[in-house]
């Protein structure tokens, strides 16, 4: 047999190989981990554990959020819950510089609150906003890059996939790992406004001049929120109030997303039934990758483990002489450069493993502040080159636009998340705050 740190290198050369081949992540982590149990334990060891770990780690109730979420999402926008949140926004900002982009980050926001996808809420929010921002003469760079940033905000408001991945990995509180992620994503959407201001007021060429609207316009606008709120208020406020379950409460709006799909679409039956079906399948696509990469990062992370990679990291970094908080900035710079080639559930699925007991169970720092800071990194990593799964779902919308001008436009926001990033490390009460109310 292989020595386990031979087989940890040749599992990440293979890795490697890979994913610069073209291979799905999560056959790459499937194969990796069978190759590494092979070669360390052999072949009747490895396909033991993949008879046995697709059910075991995939077969929990826990994990019914992730289908019900995504469902919630679709339903949603077939509901035109985007739409909506769009105009308000621009009805209340249009007085302000870049008001229309001021509008397209509010409206990624508020819909962020209904969906829980970076790239749907990007497609979504896009197709109704980047139109307008060009008709209107705003600088294209501009109009796409925002878009393509503020879209990022769907995995970082709850509720987010990507939080209940992080929670399901971990074993952390999905609830929690939710519940953390509020204040954090209002504090994004107004760093992101707050910069896109700057931007105005540095070049006012890249802007329009601003909108104007009555005061009962925008007042009677507010009513278009109202399918927003309920779904907030029955996820948020269901699992904050400690009247359901995570599970519950995800079904519950899903339920929910659908009533008012159906209201939205006057009961038009054939409109209705072909909305479900779409929504069911885009459902399906989704969670069927999600439970691939799962059981495909199980595998790899316990042949790792197996290996005594994250024991070894442990007292590596236990025994250097810097301080902890150099060290949790070397993993998320690292966060930072996956986030340039993989997708986020992929990042989330390759680093946890070693991540996560050194930062939470070594150096003693917060699960629930790491599942932020994580979750913004990666985020970035949908607005840079050379994957930005963001600028690519951008770029099919707005195919005039090349581009490089499309990442050019999103760079600036990858500033402005610096500044998030740099206001959670100073103070982290604002990821820990409203969960540690929650969890008494």
């Amino acid at each position: 047999m292989v020595e386990p740190y031979i087989a940890v290198i040749i599992s990440i050369g293979w890795i490697f190989l890979m994913v610069f081949l073209g291979l799905p992540i999560y056959a790459t982590l499937l194969s990796a981990g069978l190759i590494g149990l092979t070669i360390t334990e052999g072949f009747g060891f490895a396909i033991a554990q993949l008879k046995t770990m697709p059910y075991v780690h995939t077969a929990e109730f826990t994990l019914v959020v992730v289908p019900m979420f995504i469902l919630m999402g679709h339903l949603a926008f077939s509901a035109g819950l985007s739409r909506d949140a769009y105009q308000v926004g621009r009805k209340w900002l249009s007085r302000f510089p870049a008001g229309l982009g001021l509008a397209t980050i509010l409206g990624c926001g508020c819909f962020a609150a209904a969906c829980g996808s970076s790239v749907a809420t990007a497609a979504t929010i896009g197709r109704v906003a980047i139109p307008e921002m060009n008709e209107l003469g705003y600088d294209k760079k501009i109009s796409t890059g925002t878009v393509a940033a503020g879209g990022t905000l769907g995995i970082l408001i709850p509720p987010s996939i990507i939080l209940v991945f992080y929670g399901t990995i971990t074993e952390t509180s999905v609830g929690a790992c939710l519940i953390a992620g509020i204040l954090p994503g209002i504090l994004s959407v107004f760093i992101f406004m707050l910069g896109l201001m700057f931007l105005a007021w540095r070049d006012p060429s890249l802007v329009p001049a601003p909108e104007t609207y009555t005061w009962q316009e925008r007042f009677s606008s507010l009513k278009s929120l109202g399918g927003i709120f309920i779904l907030f208020v029955i996820v948020m406020g269901g699992l904050y109030g400690g009247v359901a379950t995570v599970s519950e409460t995800a079904a519950l709006g899903a339920v929910a997303a659908f009533i008012m799909m159906v209201i939205t679409n006057h009961g038009n039956i054939a409109v209705i039934k072909e909305k479900l079906q779409e929504a069911l399948r885009e459902t399906l696509f989704t969670v069927a990758m999600i439970f691939l990469v799962l059981i495909g990062s199980y595998v790899y992370s316990y042949f790792i483990t197996l290996c005594g990679v994250p024991d070894a990291i442990n007292h590596w970094v236990a025994g250097l002489n810097v301080a902890p908080w150099l060290i949790v900035v070397f993993f998320l710079l690292f966060l930072l450069v996956l986030g340039c080639f993989l997708d986020p559930f992929s990042i989330l699925v390759i680093t946890l493993p070693i991540m996560h007991p050194v930062v939470v169970g070594t150096l003693g720092y917060s699960s629930l502040w790491l599942a932020v800071i994580a979750t913004i990194l990666i985020e970035v990593g949908c607005i840079t080159p050379p994957v930005g799964l963001n600028v690519y779902v951008i770029a099919g919308i707005a195919p005039d636009v090349p581009m490089e001008d499309i990442f050019a436009g999103a760079s600036w926001f990858v500033l402005f998340q610096a500044v998030v990033v740099t206001i959670l490390m100073i103070f982290p009460t604002i990821a820990t705050w409203l969960p540690s109310l929650w969890l008494g």
